[in-house]
């Protein structure tokens, strides 16, 4: 997986745990379609591996 895929998921997830919803799919959305087949299955396999990095509780640190 490209790094600025990773940076982009994990930010999404950051901005999810923070209820930001529309801004985690606007980011996620272009790099997610625009990634090839094999991108793109890195991509799904990271999301189902990281599932709880999108639910947990946001962090002191992202709150500031």
């Amino acid at each position: 997986m490209h790094p600025t895929t990773l940076r982009v998921l994990n930010r999404a997830a950051e901005l999810t745990r923070q209820n930001r919803f529309t801004e985690a799919f606007l980011i996620a959305e272009p790099v997610i379609l625009a990634a090839d087949n094999d991108e793109g299955d890195e991509i799904r396999r990271w999301l189902i591996d990281h599932a709880a990095d999108f639910t947990a509780e946001p962090s002191d640190k992202e709150i500031a």
